[in-house]
């Protein structure tokens, strides 16, 4: 496996991470052994980049402890990344970035997880009632305490990045970013100019870009997209046929469309290293080998007149789309 760094504070990873959330959170009921199988397979392949949230245990069954059980043999060898910045309110899902907080869900963390140091500890999003300079500014009093080593940021826009950027240095950025969501794009300038790396989250565009998307309606109870823009009436079918000619342009290069996906991701810059998730040891494998593909320049320009702009349909529903200040 491929690595890369992330940032200039020394993060160094696999090309390809994997991310946690779909174990416990937002595609249905979790499967706790064919996660843990999932993880330790992913670790075989040389994946030493492993993603996990506070968020991702609410309620559901906590995904830090599954992630730190995983791991546990081989711990040394892999990079951990967490985040703080939500909170549970009588209202429903809240925000809470208040210095007091980090630092309590940063010590739960280490206790779920099982070690002595988060490698990655990330803002989930920004909290509009508690100034970013505050929020760097206790992640580098825990920096200093030893409890982490790397600050990351998740959704932010390119003022609040700076802002953190001159507090503690952030190593690194975590957006969506896919074949079918390409907001971000806008923010590479910033991260190009003050040494971040970037994470894409979601990088298979929820599962939709593997070729296995079902209509809205066709999923467990519990599983968002049922609700999610991109698998409404409309902008499902259209989706589906991008999917399909980016497939076609797999077959011919003897690859998968998550494949090419991921290849596509690694070849918008050295800095990028998607984190796809994945509940099955044979797709982590497949999603491994994506660091193995070399894209030409004419399959660049293929992908692009099948998708030039993303994704039918907003990633989100209005009412949840971050909003980058």
């Amino acid at each position: 496996m491929h690595q890369r760094t992330l940032g200039t504070q020394g993060l160094t990873v696999s090309a390809i991470g994997y991310g946690s959330m779909g174990l416990t959170m937002g595609y249905g009921p979790g499967d706790e052994e064919a996660g843990i199988a999932a993880i330790r397979r992913a670790h075989d392949l040389g994946v030493t980049f492993f993603d996990t949230a506070e968020l991702y245990g609410w309620g559901t069954g906590n995904n830090e402890v599954l992630l730190g059980k995983a791991v546990s043999d081989f711990r040394d060898e892999v990079v951990l990344a967490t985040k703080f910045g939500f909170a549970q309110t009588e209202q429903g899902l809240g925000l809470n970035s208040r210095p007091d907080n980090i630092r309590i869900v940063t010590d739960n963390s280490l206790r779920y997880l099982g070690v002595d140091q988060i490698d990655v500890l990330y803002q989930h999003r920004v909290d509009p009632d508690v100034p970013i300079e505050d929020v760097a500014g206790t992640v580098k009093e825990l920096i200093d305490a030893g409890k982490v080593k790397y600050f990351g940021l998740s959704e932010a826009g390119p003022q609040t990045i700076r802002k953190a950027h001159a507090v503690q240095p952030v190593s690194v950025l975590q957006t969506e970013y896919s074949l079918f969501e390409r907001d971000v794009e806008q923010l590479f300038p910033v991260l190009e100019e003050l040494g971040i790396g970037f994470v894409p989250y979601s990088p298979l565009g929820r599962g939709f870009i593997t070729g296995t998307a079902k209509p809205a309606g066709q999923y467990d109870a519990t599983d968002f997209r049922n609700t999610n823009p991109r698998w409404q009436p409309g902008n499902f079918e259209k989706n589906v046929e991008a999917v399909e000619r980016l497939g076609q342009l797999a077959t011919v290069k003897g690859i998968t469309v998550s494949q090419l996906a991921l290849a596509w991701l690694l070849a918008q810059g050295e800095q990028i290293v998607p984190i796809p998730g994945t509940r099955s040891a044979a797709r982590m494998e497949e999603n491994a080998h994506a660091a193995d593909v070399t894209l030409t320049e004419a399959d660049l320009a293929a992908i692009h007149e099948i998708l030039p702009t993303g994704g039918f349909g907003a990633r989100y529903a209005e009412e949840h789309i971050p909003n980058w200040i």
